[in-house]
């Protein structure tokens, strides 16, 4: 090591997967970037030139915050007023301050105030704590080149464009960089990016050979360069700009540059220059917020508070033509109001505008009909119950320490709703933890051990042969069970559990090719190309645990990690990967002694999704080429040559076994190259890798194509990616809970369904419509023969007699993308949702969310999609509810998801247990909250009518103030956050919520009749004991005051009894809210009796509010129309 820089001989660089695209000032021109969208202009290691204009570049300063302390008060208004009961409030409370409201201005401000002020101290909450991890993240130091080859510490904020950087292991990188060196020799870093694309592999990140000399702090003294690239955008994964440096211009592509909150690994430093700062740097630019997702019931609370609305309208209409009528025919009879003094409010010759200024009046006075604490009752009631969803110890995974978490609370009630479940297979139904289980070689089969899909696919039809043989007889049973028996005899070896491997991601059993006996096999020299194909084909980097003495691999999936481990322990041991090489120890060779090969790597053709394969060039010890295939079984064997289809046959019977029995299967292929055979295709490679333009990659594609053909099959691979612990289970109790289940996943048809299988997805019995595409170049006739095959298995299920057949449909991708289309898309969607389970296999990820828009808007029903890869990002997104595993494949997922859990059997508890309780329990709130105030404000409207339409309110304004605020809110939240029924051993009442049989139009008008129904025996049974009944000492009859006060406490007995009886499970907390609500008025009662007249007593209250003469007559008005007394004498006219 020299000046702390590691003298590692690894120029990945000479790799085409490195290669192809590193830029040479004398071989590739720069990038023609001309125009706009490409104005860019960085001076490196000069920040202080891009402080004048025309630069002017953000600061790296970044704020997630919703609001600051400027904008906080006027925005946060505006969305509670954006609301339109709270508009409607914010009205009454203004026009409560004028002589036209019954109430005094505190009854109708103070609640308003309480209701708008906690929920923007929710909001200012939430958004402190995003202030406060934003101040924490700006607050991160790093180290810059201060000047003179010195560097120093300052705060991420304080960074600008231009600054050179030096970022240490495991530290993040503070902006979008661009790599200059490394603590490595050849340039090379690793990074994680998990925080951007959720994947978990590491990236290697070169730089331009160049730079490379640039490897310790004083080389940066006299260290000048420009950049030109493009502007601010959000694509992570492309990047084109030149980079001026010592009087040369190179060409710059992603692979040069790191970008911010990616990580460092397995690299000591690195040197950079920053490009983007702050909300420039491209994680930022991609920070948008996920659609907004509302539940079902708050888009029906919509409606209903409009019905409210109108009721309201049509009750003040009433009111107001009937106060239009009692002043124009009655007032002039009434002496004492003295009617030829009066106000305009009140003037017999003006009735009109009588009537529509107390149309103002009486929507104020019945504005209880509307529920002002609902919406903040809902919120507080939804955040605790997310605090009981986060807090489930039953949702806990101990493995990995990660707890169920709802990532918004604005969809609780919506998990209790969900009609159809979409699912991805791969590390959400299993565990993306693949271990080496079989193989096949020159023909020949090996590995016995047997996947869990088999035993758990045995155990199931085992299970239902037992239960078909119930009613048989026992001698029949009997050999039903040696069935069972014989069918476990042969899955389960005898020996399985004494040699069962404890090596992670190598599960095989063979003596056969273990322990170096593959070289008394027929075929050996077969099979040590096999071991050697493991060895050399991938692109993982090894490093060496010191406390055990073995390698472990950085690869890019975890199927390569299982190969390398299958490989070392057949003896073929990848140990070192140089700038041009790799290492290969053989440990069981035919002298028997340890030896390492050397492997010349020229060159590698890279795997993708499109091309399904991957390749690798190599000149082995003896000089030969050697082209080293892997990849999907269909990819491989169409190029394959003549004369290397020798074990073809058996190969493709093989697969097909590994694919019963639910295992992921590669085949392997090679082929010898000739020096002159290679040299000219090589010419044609590097020509195309230096070319700069739109076909270059296709040009690379169509040369790799040349490569990879006239193959020689060695054998495949298979690997099992385990199920998930409970995975069957909790299938099975989603089955039971009436949900439909559809699995979408990229493997071949035989492999879903044998895992359909072995999780209970796919039972015995189960009626199989299997959807395929026929071989036809005429696209119109392989639909038309599609559609076809549809509308025969809907009339098939149409004629189906046994009410209790379930189907399942299979189909693939390539007849899925027929389904999918416009004139074929709903009898596809009317044939699955009559199936009990769909798998649609081979489906890319844009298919996945296509399918999940299909169902969410063909059937008008919940969805939930379920996924932990990057590639289920836009199913979940698509579906109304999208939970996110957080598995091995990263958190991106889980970040696009509204709800994240650690396993998939998690997902029962998530449903059928917190979905349903959260959908009974904010249904019944949201009922029960339409019930209390329609009893209470039609209590107004009755006393309105029998006061003469005289706009009076029978309740003191403090009953007002207190009923919504203190009286009748606990008990309702504790409806929202206690209640429950059963538990998930009892899955079918889930149904109640897909059926929505809380918050039907039946159940809401229900509550509202029981409202209307309770107003009345309240109101008349008060007016009938209190009226013409001596109540006080002098044979008086009952002041307003005292029938106000008994009848609001009937609404406060009845109101908490009812909410007492609608709750089927109680607390103690649930207890001290009710009850204690109730004590809590008698107690504001004694205290408010005991306190000075002037502020209990509402007439003189009135009298003190008011100094006009008029609104002192219309108090007068208001008590005698009733026939009731006061408390004090009526002032007497003149």
């Amino acid at each position: 090591m020299t000046r702390g820089r590691i003298r590692a001989r690894l120029r990945l660089s000479h790799l085409y997967t490195f290669a192809c695209t590193r830029p040479e000032a004398t071989e590739e021109g720069p990038h023609s970037i001309e125009g706009p969208g490409y104005s860019r202009l960085v001076h490196c290691n000069q920040p202080l030139m891009h402080k004048k204009k025309p630069f002017k570049y953000r600061s790296n300063y970044i704020s997630t915050t919703k609001y600051n302390f400027f904008t906080f008060l006027p925005k946060a208004l505006y969305e509670q007023f954006h609301r339109v009961a709270n508009l409607y409030f914010l009205a009454a409370a203004i026009v409560s301050v004028t002589p036209l409201s019954p109430f005094s201005a505190v009854s109708m401000i103070a609640p308003l105030v309480f209701v708008v002020g906690l929920s923007m101290a929710k909001e200012a909450l939430e958004d402190w704590r995003r202030f406060m991890q934003d101040i924490k993240v700006n607050s991160r130091k790093v180290k810059f080149h201060k000047g003179e080859g010195v560097f120093d510490y300052k705060s991420w904020k304080k960074l600008q464009v231009g600054d050179v950087v030096k970022v240490e292991k495991d530290q993040f990188f503070p902006a979008d960089l661009l790599l200059l060196s490394s603590s490595y020799e050849d340039g090379i870093c690793y990074v994680e990016t998990m925080n951007l694309d959720g994947e978990t592999n590491l990236k290697v990140k070169r730089a331009l050979e160049v730079t490379l000399p640039l490897d310790e702090d004083a080389s940066f003294k006299n260290f000048t360069g420009k950049i030109k690239c493009e502007d601010p955008n959000p694509s992570l994964y492309t990047f084109i700009g030149n980079f001026e440096y010592d009087h040369e211009v190179y060409a710059l592509d992603p692979s040069q540059i790191l970008l911010r909150d990616s990580k460092l690994r397995n690299t000591a430093f690195v040197y950079g220059v920053v490009i983007f700062t702050g909300h420039d740097s491209k994680v930022m630019q991609n920070a948008t917020k996920s659609p907004s997702k509302r539940s079902r019931i708050e888009r029906k609370m919509d409606y209903i508070i409009y019905v409210l609305f109108s009721l309201l309208l049509v009750i003040s209409l009433v009111s107001s033509i009937g106060f239009a009528v009692k002043t124009k025919f009655d007032m002039p009879d009434w002496w004492y109001l003295q009617p030829q003094n009066t106000d305009d409010y009140y003037d017999p010759r003006k009735p009109v505008l009588s009537g529509v200024t107390h149309l103002i009046t009486a929507l104020m006075l019945y504005g209880y009909l509307i529920p002002i604490s609902l919406y903040v009752s809902i919120e507080v009631v939804k955040v605790l119950q997310a605090t009981f969803i986060n807090q489930d110890i039953q949702m806990y995974d101990e493995e990995t320490g990660n707890p169920a978490q709802a990532r918004t609370s604005n969809l609780n009630e919506e998990l209790g709703q969900v009609d159809t479940i979409l699912s991805d297979k791969t590390g959400t139904l299993t565990c993306n933890q693949m271990d080496f289980l079989k193989c096949s070689i020159a023909g020949t089969a090996y590995g016995m051990s047997s996947s869990e899909v088999e035993l758990a696919a045995a155990q199931q039809m085992a299970s239902d042969l037992e239960d078909q043989d119930v009613e048989r007889s026992t001698d029949f049973r009997q050999k039903g069970k040696q069935q069972e028996i014989e069918l476990e005899t042969v899955v389960i070896p005898k020996d399985e559990m004494v040699h069962k491997s404890p090596i992670k991601g190598f599960s095989f059993e063979d003596s056969r090719v273990m322990e170096g006996n593959w070289l008394n096999e027929p075929n050996a020299d077969v099979i040590m190309l096999f071991f050697r194909i493991l060895a050399i084909c991938h692109t993982a980097v090894p490093e060496l645990n010191e406390e055990t003495g073995n390698y472990t691999y950085e690869s890019e999936s975890p199927d390569e990690a299982a190969f390398l481990v299958a490989a070392r322990e057949f003896g073929f041991e990848f140990c070192k990967r140089t700038q041009s090489s790799v290492f290969v120890r053989e440990r069981y060779s035919a002298s028997g002694q340890t030896i390492d090969r050397e492997f010349k790597l020229l060159n590698m053709l890279e795997f993708t999704s499109k091309r399904k394969r991957m390749t690798v060039i190599v000149r082995d010890e003896d000089g030969q080429i050697l082209v080293l295939c892997k990849g999907a079984d269909s990819i491989i064997f169409d190029r394959l040559s003549k004369n290397g289809r020798l074990y073809e046959e058996d190969t493709t019977r093989h697969l097909n076994e590994y694919g019963e029995a639910g295992l992921r299967t590669l085949a392997l292929a090679y082929k010898r190259l000739g020096e002159s055979e290679y040299s000219a295709w090589n010419n044609e490679f590097q020509e195309a890798k230096t070319t700069i333009g739109a076909d270059r990659d296709l040009m690379l594609e169509n040369i790799a194509e040349m490569m990879e053909k006239d193959l020689i099959l060695v054998g495949a691979t298979a690997v099992e990616d385990k199920l998930q612990k409970g995975v069957p289970q909790c299938i099975d109790k989603l089955a039971q809970a009436g949900l439909k289940i559809w699995v979408l996943t990229g493997d071949k048809v035989e492999t879903a369904i044998n895992i359909g299988y072995a999780c209970s997805l796919l039972r015995q019995g189960m009626k199989q419509i299997c959807i395929t595409e026929i071989s036809s170049d005429a696209k119109e006739v392989v639909k038309e023969n599609i559609l076809l095959q549809i509308t025969n298995a809907s009339q098939m299920i149409k004629l189906e007699r046994d009410p209790h057949a379930a189907f399942a449909l299979i189909i693939d991708g390539k007849t899925l993308a027929y389904a999918l289309e416009d004139d074929v898309k709903q009898q596809f969607l009317v044939l699955a949702v009559q199936c009990a389970s769909v798998i649609c296999c081979r489906v890319s990820p844009k298919q996945k969310a296509l399918v999940t828009r299909l169902v969410k808007e063909g059937t008008g029903k919940t969805t939930l999609a379920i996924g932990d890869g990057a590639n289920d990002v836009g199913m979940i997104k698509e579906a109304d509810i999208g939970v996110g595993i957080s598995g091995v494949e990263g958190m991106q997922a889980v970040m696009a998801s509204d709800f994240s859990i650690a396993q998939f059997r998690f997902l029962e508890r998530l449903l059928v247990v917190h979905g349903h309780w959260c959908y009974k329990r904010i249904a019944q709130m949201v009922c029960y909250f339409f019930y209390k105030n329609i009893a209470f404000g039609l209590t107004l409207f009755y006393f309105e009518a029998f006061a003469g339409f005289s706009g009076q309110s029978i309740y003191d304004d403090w009953y007002m103030l207190l009923f919504n605020v203190l009286l009748t809110s606990l008990p309702v939240i504790s409806l929202g956050v206690f209640e429950q029924d059963v538990s998930s051993e009892f899955p079918a009442v889930y149904q109640q919520g897909p059926k929505n049989l809380f918050f039907d139009w039946y159940k809401i008008l229900g509550w509202m009749g029981n409202g209307l129904y309770s107003s009345l025996i309240i109101f008349f049974l008060n007016i009938i004991i209190f009226y013409d009944q001596a109540f006080r000492e002098e044979g008086q009859t009952a002041s307003m005051p005292a029938l106000g006060t008994t009848m609001f406490t009937c609404i406060i007995w009845a109101l908490n009894c009812q909410i007492a009886f609608t709750m089927s499970h109680f607390t103690w907390i649930q207890h001290l809210f009710i009850w204690g609500s109730i004590a809590t008025w008698y107690l504001f009662l004694f205290v408010y009796g005991r306190l000075s007249p002037s502020i209990s007593d509402v007439s003189t209250h009135w009298i003190i509010i008011s100094s006009k003469r008029s609104s002192t007559t219309r108090k007068t008005s208001r008590i005698n129309a009733c026939g009731l007394g006061s408390d004090r004498e009526p002032e007497k006219g003149p």
